[in-house]
């Protein structure tokens, strides 16, 4: 599977909108084979669609993000997990072993059934 995980620095972003950097992951056996870093356009997220596609990106983490990006993201089969804080390194690691985030890396007030979206529930509580 690959992840793409938005960061500013080496914490996830806080706002999707605003982040410019994706994080990207392969991982296999719940083991990181490798790891790398791309720039993007969160005003465009239809290039952003395009290279995730491009980079066979499955699931895309990330902060806060609005409603629009986040439809066409679920829309194009990537599984979409929001409202993500911490550590992005750490959250990585976390997410190989378990397949799963831990509680500790949500935004408040954010669970599995309201902020983790993909096309078979169009679950929103996006800004």
């Amino acid at each position: 599977m690959k992840i793409a995980i938005t960061v500013w620095g080496n914490r996830v972003s806080p706002v999707f909108d605003a982040a410019s950097t994706l994080f990207v992951a392969d991982i296999e056996n719940r083991i990181i084979l490798n790891k790398t870093y791309t720039s993007f356009n969160p005003a465009i997220p239809s290039d952003l669609l395009k290279l995730l596609k491009k980079m066979g990106v499955t699931i895309l983490i990330c902060g806060a993000i609005s409603t629009k990006p986040a439809d066409l993201i679920i829309e194009n089969d990537i599984k979409l997990i929001s409202f993500v804080t911490g550590n992005a390194l750490k959250l990585l690691d976390n997410f190989a072993r378990k397949q799963t985030l831990e509680k500790t890396f949500m935004m408040p007030g954010c669970s599995k059934q309201y902020c983790w979206r993909n096309k078979s529930s169009k679950l929103h509580s996006s800004i």
